[in-house]
Formats: C-alpha cells, sequence, structure tokens
C-alpha cells in the first residue's frame, strides 16, 4: 500500500464568520456536517485524531455566541491541552485576547472568580470548574454552551460527570458537545458517557468515510518482535520459583486448587476481594497469611513482567523500590519476607552481576537514529508505560549524535523520580516543536490531544492493552503528512497478551463505531444545517459528500427511511437523585470538595456551603460536628503517629457536644497488615475515652446518607441551626521539634526523641556527624547515612 498522492486533496477554501479570523480555518463538509449536528442538540462527535474535532468545537461555539448572549466554557484533562485550545482560539477568533481566559488550579480562586466576569470563552481544566462550582465561586446559567474535550473520560465520579449536571440544573437552555477519538469497545462504556453528558446523539466518522478520506494521511504499522536474552529468562526462573511456593502454601491453606500454578491479574483480584469478603465476619490467621501471600504474588509479577517487557535495569529500579519499602517503619510484611526470600536475593544478586540491557532499548535507538538520518527535520515519539523505562530510553537515546531527546512525564513524584510542573510540561512541548528537543520520551501524559502536526515516527516501546490509549497514542503521527507507527513486542513475555488484547478490542471497538455510523444528514435534506456566513444566509454545499447506508437497529432506536433524525442515536437522559423535598444545610470542609460525599448530598438536594472548618469535616447543626475517616485514613493514623488522630477527635469532643466519627470503607482489618487487636484499641478508646460515637458507612454515596438523615433529624426535628466553632489544638514547642526530626524517613517518634534527648536541639542533630549519629541509641550507620544525606544534600528543586 502506498501514501495517497497529495493531488487527490480538494481545492483548499476557508470559512466565513464574523467572529472567525478570514483565511484561518480551512473549509471541510464533514467539520461543517458535524458542526450543524451539534448546534442543534447535545451531541457525542467520535472522529478519528488529527481530523479537526477541536475546529468542529469552535465551528459550534461561533455559531452559539452569534446567536445568544453569554459565555461558553471547553474542558480539557490536562493543563497543556488548556493552553493549546486557548493559543488555537486566540489565534483563530475575531475577539478580544482578554476575552479568552484559562483557568487551572494555579490561580488562585479569588481571581478565578474575577476573570470569568469579563471573559466570553473559558478553557479550564475540570477539576478547577467542578471546585468553583461546589464552592458557589462561579454558577453555570449564563453559560451557552460546553465541550468536553476527550470525552471518554466523563465516567464514573470523574469531574466532567458533576459539571453536566449542574449544567443541566443550573441552565434554561444548555447544549453539550463531547469529542473524542476513542470512545471504547464496550457499548455499556459508550452508553455511560452519553447519559453523564446527556447527549441526545452520536456522530461517527471514520478513515474510509468518503467526506473524510481526502483529509487521510498514510500511517504505516509495524509490529517487531523482538527476542528475550536467555540470560534474562534466568532472572525470570528464580522468581518463578518464589510465585510456586506461594501457590504452594495458598494450596496449603485451602484457598487455591493445588494443580494450579499461577493466577492471573484478574484471579488475584478476585482472590483477594473473597478473603477479604471472608476476613468481614471475624479475624482468622489463615486468611491474614493468605492475603499477605496473594500481595506477594502481586508484587512477584510485576517483578517478572518488568524483567521481560522492559529489561533488567528497569527490574533494578524496581527492586531498589521493594527495597526501601521492606526497610521502611511503615513497609508491609509481604515486601519484607520477599526481600527476605533466597530465591528473590538470588535475583537481585544475579541482576547485579548481570552486564546486558533489553534488546528493545538498542531497537528503539536504531529505530530513531534511522528515522532522523532520512529526515533530519522529524519528530518522533517514544512511549514507554513506565516511568523509570522512559528515563532508562531517554539516557539511551542520548547517547547518539543526531537524537535530542527529552523525558516528557506526569507531575507526581515517587520514590527517587520526580515528576514535572505543568509549566515545565507546556516548555518542553514547545521547545519539542521549536525543534529544541526532536524526540520526545513519554508516558501515558502525552497520550491525549496534544497538537504536535509534524510527527513523523511514533514509537510504541510496549503494546498496551487498552484499546483507547493505543488509538491516541496512534494518533499522534499522520496528522499532517504521512507517518509511521512501530510497536515493539518481546516474545514469550506479556507484550504478546496486550498484543493481542489492544488488536481485539480495537477491532470490537471499530465494529461498535461502524454500527453507531450513520448518514450526517438534517432537515436541509441532506446538507449541513450551519450558516457560517458573513451576511448569516445560508450557503448551499450543491457538492456535499454523504452516506448513502442505513444505520442498523440499535437498542429501541429503529431506522426510519428518509427521517431527518437518522444520523444520531437517542440516549436516555440521565436522571439526577432526589431523596429529600427539603432543602438541607450542611457545612463541609474545604478539602472534602471532590469527595463523592459531597458530591451525592448536592446531588440529594441539600445546600452544601464548604468552608475552611477548624474540626471536623461536617458540621450538621451547633451540637453535631462529624468527622470522616476512611478506612485507609484510619489504618494510617494508627501506622503514623505524626498524623495525630486522637488529638483531632480531641478538638472534635471539645467543640461540639455531639460528636460523630464516620469510618468508611469494608478494609479496616486487611487494608494495613495490622494486627486486629491494635484496631479493635483504637476503636475501644475512641468510643470509651472521647465519648465519639462511631459509624460504619460502606462507601461514599452510604456516607452521605448517614449525614443527611442525621442533618434532618437536628434540623428539621430538633429545630436546631448550625454554628461553626471550636479550634484546632496547636503544636507544643517539644511537639513541633519531635516533628521535624520524625519527619526523615525512618526516623520515628521513638527515635526522634532518642536523637533529641542525645543532642539537646534540633540545629546539633543537623549538624551531627555520623559517628555522632552513630552514639544514639537505635541508630545504625544505614540510618545515620541517610540523616546526613536528607540534611547535608543541596536541594535540586
Amino acid at each position: 500500500m502506498h501514501p495517497p498522492q497529495a493531488d487527490i486533496h480538494p481545492p483548499i477554501e476557508f470559512i466565513s464568520h464574523p467572529l472567525i479570523k478570514p483565511n484561518s480555518i480551512e473549509k471541510r463538509l464533514y467539520q461543517l456536517s458535524l458542526a450543524g449536528c451539534a448546534i442543534g442538540e447535545s451531541t457525542l462527535i467520535v472522529l478519528p485524531t488529527g481530523l479537526g474535532k477541536t475546529i468542529i468545537a469552535l465551528l459550534a461555539i461561533a455559531r452559539r455566541l452569534q446567536q445568544y448572549q453569554g459565555k461558553v466554557i471547553i474542558l480539557s484533562p490536562t493543563k497543556p491541552l488548556v493552553e493549546q485550545h486557548a493559543t488555537f482560539l486566540k489565534t483563530v477568533m475575531n475577539l478580544p485576547p482578554e476575552e479568552i481566559i484559562v483557568l487551572t488550579g494555579s490561580i488562585s480562586p479569588q481571581k478565578r472568580s474575577s476573570m470569568v466576569k469579563d471573559a466570553k470563552i473559558i478553557v479550564s481544566t475540570p477539576q478547577v470548574i467542578e471546585n468553583d462550582l461546589r464552592a458557589g465561586r462561579i454558577d453555570l446559567s449564563d453559560i451557552v454552551h460546553i465541550t468536553f474535550d476527550e470525552a471518554h473520560r466523563a465516567v464514573g465520579n470523574y469531574a466532567y460527570v458533576y459539571i453536566a449536571q449542574q449544567y443541566q440544573l443550573q441552565c434554561k437552555d444548555p447544549l453539550i458537545l463531547g469529542i473524542t477519538a476513542s470512545p471504547g469497545s464496550n457499548s455499556d462504556k459508550i452508553e455511560e458517557v452519553c447519559s453523564n453528558l446527556f447527549v441526545s446523539k452520536v456522530q461517527v466518522r471514520t478513515e474510509t468515510d468518503p467526506d473524510v478520506k481526502p483529509y487521510i494521511h498514510y500511517r504505516e504499522l509495524e509490529w517487531r518482535h523482538i527476542k528475550v536474552p536467555v540470560e534474562i529468562g534466568g532472572l525470570k526462573r528464580s522468581m518463578e520459583l518464589v510465585l510456586e511456593n506461594r501457590m504452594h502454601q495458598l494450596a496449603e491453606l485451602g484457598f487455591v486448587d493445588p494443580a494450579r500454578k499461577y493466577l492471573n491479574k484478574r484471579e488475584m483480584l478476585d482472590l483477594q476481594a473473597q478473603l477479604q469478603g471472608r476476613l468481614s465476619r471475624g479475624p482468622d490467621q489463615r486468611i491474614y497469611k493468605a492475603i499477605s501471600l496473594v500481595a506477594e504474588l502481586f508484587k512477584v509479577g510485576h517483578a517478572i513482567e518488568i524483567v521481560g517487557t522492559q529489561g533488567p535495569e528497569a527490574l533494578a529500579k524496581y527492586f531498589d523500590r521493594l527495597e526501601h519499602e521492606a526497610s521502611s517503619r511503615s513497609g508491609s510484611k509481604a515486601s519484607r519476607r520477599l526481600m527476605d526470600d533466597v530465591n528473590m536475593r538470588h535475583a537481585i544478586y544475579s541482576l547485579k552481576e548481570m552486564d546486558i540491557s533489553h534488546p528493545k532499548l538498542e531497537a528503539v535507538k536504531e529505530i530513531v537514529s534511522d528515522q532522523l538520518l532520512k529526515n533530519p527535520e522529524s519528530r518522533v515519539i517514544v512511549f514507554t508505560n513506565y516511568r523509570d523505562t522512559s528515563e532508562l530510553v531517554t539516557d539511551k537515546l542520548k547517547e547518539v549524535d543526531n537524537i535530542r531527546p527529552v523525558r516528557f512525564v506526569g507531575q507526581a513524584s515517587k520514590y527517587k523520580d520526580t515528576g514535572l510542573t505543568q509549566k515545565q510540561q507546556v516548555d518542553i512541548l514547545n521547545e519539542f516543536k521549536s525543534g529544541k528537543y526532536n524526540t520526545l520520551v513519554a508516558t501515558s501524559v502525552a497520550e491525549e490531544g496534544l497538537d504536535i502536526p509534524a510527527t513523523d515516527l511514533v514509537l510504541f516501546f510496549e503494546p498496551v492493552p487498552s484499546e483507547i490509549r493505543s488509538i491516541q497514542r496512534k494518533g499522534r503521527t499522520g496528522r499532517k503528512h504521512a507517518g509511521k507507527v512501530v510497536v515493539l513486542v518481546a516474545r514469550g513475555t506479556k507484550d504478546e497478551a496486550y498484543y493481542w488484547s489492544s488488536r481485539r478490542k480495537e477491532n470490537a471497538m471499530n465494529d461498535k463505531m461502524r454500527q453507531f455510523k450513520a448518514p450526517a444528514l438534517s432537515s436541509t435534506g441532506g446538507k449541513p444545517d450551519i450558516n457560517f456566513t458573513e451576511d448569516d444566509r445560508v450557503v448551499e454545499h450543491n457538492e456535499y459528500v454523504g452516506h448513502n447506508e442505513s444505520i442498523e437497529d440499535i437498542e429501541d432506536i429503529k431506522y426510519v427511511e428518509d427521517a431527518p433524525d437518522t444520523s444520531a442515536i437517542t440516549t436516555p437522559q440521565k436522571q439526577l437523585l432526589d431523596y429529600s423535598s427539603s432543602q438541607i444545610q450542611i457545612y463541609v470542609d474545604r478539602r472534602e470538595i471532590r469527595s463523592g460525599v459531597a458530591q451525592a448530598l448536592e446531588a440529594a438536594g441539600d445546600k452544601v456551603i464548604y468552608s475552611t472548618l477548624n474540626v471536623g469535616d461536617y458540621i450538621i447543626s451547633d451540637k453535631v460536628a462529624i468527622e470522616r475517616k476512611t478506612d485507609m485514613d484510619l489504618l494510617d493514623s494508627i501506622i503514623d503517629k505524626n498524623r495525630n488522630l486522637f488529638r483531632q477527635l480531641s478538638d472534635l469532643a471539645k467543640a461540639y457536644d455531639r460528636p460523630v466519627l464516620i469510618i468508611e470503607g469494608d478494609n479496616l482489618y486487611t487494608g494495613r497488615q495490622i494486627h486486629p487487636n491494635a484496631i479493635k484499641g483504637v476503636l475501644s478508646s475512641i468510643a470509651t475515652d472521647f465519648g465519639i460515637p462511631i459509624i460504619n458507612s460502606k462507601d461514599e454515596v452510604d456516607t452521605a446518607a448517614f449525614i443527611h438523615i442525621m442533618a434532618k433529624r437536628e434540623q428539621e426535628d430538633k429545630k436546631r441551626s448550625i454554628s461553626l466553632h471550636g479550634s484546632k489544638t496547636s503544636m507544643t514547642l517539644k511537639e513541633q521539634q519531635e516533628y521535624i526530626v520524625s519527619a526523615i524517613s525512618n526516623i520515628g517518634p521513638t527515635t526522634a526523641i532518642k536523637l533529641l534527648r542525645h543532642f539537646g536541639s534540633v540545629e546539633n542533630i543537623i549538624s551531627a556527624d555520623i559517628e555522632g549519629l552513630l552514639e544514639v541509641d537505635s541508630i545504625g550507620p544505614k540510618t545515620a547515612q541517610y540523616i546526613i544525606e536528607v540534611v547535608k544534600t543541596e536541594y535540586k528543586g
């Protein structure tokens, strides 16, 4: 197959509209058609990457702003995408630049509120809009259009879902546009997205559609299979012996069939859930042991996957983290047992003696170098599933003179790996576009929506089992000209399973989209029902290219010949929750603003007022305040004495006559390796020493139901008003000194006290040398060296 010739593309015409700058947007009939559907009713548009989904949003926005007085919102999942959309709109729209604003979490809430007042177009991350909505800083009554970019994210508790709900409630004439290249292969997922966004139509275009095909650029796809060295097979065998041992122990305990040699991830998750369910009936040492064994299976299985698909260097980084976890005070027993296992120690020793790299690294270097030799102006993206691997690949590519690589990862930081700030991400992308770097080595953070039109090669270090992520990655090339995609597959590893999974899911999604695909016709008899002319007259597109196939029956939607709406799939409108006829007022601490509890209370019709509470998380009257802890929060509070759970509850009990503690979740006795008696001791102390009743709830919705019922009793039955009072107890000087020292990893409260008693002050501890630190009981050479490293190493933030 050869790339299509450039001369088959139709002559370029440009969109004409008062709000769009002349000669800035190419006129494409499929975009006009889809935009015409989008201005008629709320619509989900599915269009392959690189075909101008943002332009369709622009056309709908321009028409909506021309028709109505109001503002529009464009939501995108990441700050780089937000910045990209805002730059594009400022470039092509006939609006003062100050009327197109960017809202992100780096801007203070007060400044965001003032910025919104004078804006016409608000481009934002969804979390910012959600937070401002919950806090009452903005409302959506004057928003005439919202675009949800990467709309496939509108599932579960993602911010898109809440924003769409509030938009339906607050706006008299809401209009929503969802845009995505990859809605997923599962019908339930697609229906959930449609329901959550309140869209009534789904419009689909594929690369084979006649009106789209002229704009498709050839994209070569190569699956390159890599042979794994025998030395790596030896490492795997050592760890497989650990798996066999743990499976044997589980079989002896009666939790797995003795004939089973291994469990896949799904089976391990199912077993884990069964064990936790059995433990909820009462403590059982056999079950505790089995849960820990399953945790070891997960860790060893992950190590085997890493060495096979990523290589020895990546495994060394993972082992380093495991050893760090095993030696830390809060480390799990599973990590400690693994690090003490003779076969694991043998694997670690063999790894240190090994002097080979995964052949994928050489393959990446060869493929990228070859591309840049052929075309020095090329841009290349290398995708890796793991951040460790992204570092290894970047270092490997730096060995080649013509490759200028840069690492592009997310914001989160972990042990020995600092993430990138949003500003750093934006700067790197700009430098990649400008040519300072010609190769971007990225994790999943670069998969969605980034407009890097000159990318000639996309290289997968490994396949991904998700069809959405695979399509998003491939879509980074072939946008403006022909491109190439290469996927590396390590033979005999999880890569091969992911290879087949990805291909199966992509085929399933394409089949599903063909079912959804229908003629994008309107009441104008097959012409786009949209006007983008200077004098507001309808343009007749006599050469409009449409589709002739009819829609298949889907759910309860039947095809009616010649009906105007056969281009869409109608979806049922999502019903908002409502289990209260009168409005209850509940003060909620701002730190709970993103919790599902607050969302459920709002959905119930309660008036949620966000405030910075001195004590408690939820205040429902002048007498009752509620502290909410998830099961993991409570367990972490037991392990980490610095979190001072008892001081928190003491403040609550002093401030309110009737304090309540809600513990949310089912994993209180399984979430951490803590003896049940220790947990029961803490609960007993809370109930007897502080006089605080404890309520167990199943999940966030269950917690909200308890809070709602209690608030209703207090405010309606007892006629009590809400009063905020109480304050946190400040740390004493002694406690602050102990807190500072115990903040150093591996230094617990007891050791901190010993250090302070020995040296007399925090300053003297910081100034001490290794010999002085070793004089303190329980401080060994490793801990002493770590203290020196923390307090005396130059800060490089």
